[in-house]
């Protein structure tokens, strides 16, 4: 028998398969992008300004001043201004009470002017005798002062236990000398409680203080 051809083999393919790159044609490199150009900066202006320094610079510029307001006129007293300058303690006193009692409203001054009556040594014993009773922690406290003094005298003549009497007190307010804001306001007197005229001048509150220990 005759042999069967063989098969061809086929063609070989060369080593390098990847293709050449395709040449570029002359003189078609891109050009590079313009850069912007830089901004020009704003003009300074060539008068400087200075800035304050230390203290000035903590302050802001001064307000203009406000105009001071007018002082308003000072008000009148809340009830009847009596002076008891040489007045006897106990008359007048008792009227005050009677017109307290009568819802009226009394501010008493010049309350160390006010005198006491009767010969030396027994209004200081009472005084005294008075300051001296009680003890200490429970009491009863007798006052040293002479607005305190003539305050204790004025409620002695109210029933200061009752709401009436209590409600009467309120309405008292006595002071040594007289106050500033007072100063320009009518005073009254109680004629009814002149001091009599004696050889030997009456003890006044303020002498009576001083012997009890305050200083007037």
């Amino acid at each position: 028998m005759a042999d069967a051809p063989s098969p061809s083999p086929a063609p070989a393919k060369p080593a390098d398969a990847t293709p050449a790159p395709k040449p570029k044609p002359a003189g078609a490199t891109p050009a590079p992008k313009p850069k912007p150009a830089p901004k020009a900066a704003a003009p300074k202006s060539t008068a400087a300004v200075a800035k304050p320094t230390g203290k000035a610079a903590a302050k802001p510029a001064s307000a203009p001043a406000k105009p001071t307001p007018a002082p308003s006129p000072p008000s009148a007293p809340k009830g009847t201004v009596v002076d008891v300058s040489g007045l006897v303690l106990g008359r007048a006193s008792s009227l005050i009470a009677k017109r307290l009692l009568r819802g009226e409203s009394i501010i008493v001054v010049n309350a160390e002017k006010s005198v006491v009556t009767g010969s030396r040594q027994s209004v200081l014993h009472f005084y005294i005798a008075n300051r001296a009773r009680g003890s200490v922690r429970s009491g009863p406290h007798y006052p040293r002062y002479p607005d305190r003094i003539f305050r204790r005298t004025v409620r002695g003549m109210l029933p200061h236990l009752k709401t009436r009497g209590k409600e009467a007190f309120d309405r008292l307010e006595v002071f040594i000398g007289c106050p500033a804001e007072l100063s320009g306001v009518a005073r009254q007197s109680l004629e009814d409680a002149q001091a009599p005229h004696a050889l030997r001048p009456a003890l006044t509150l303020a002498e009576i203080s001083r012997l009890l220990g305050a200083h007037v």
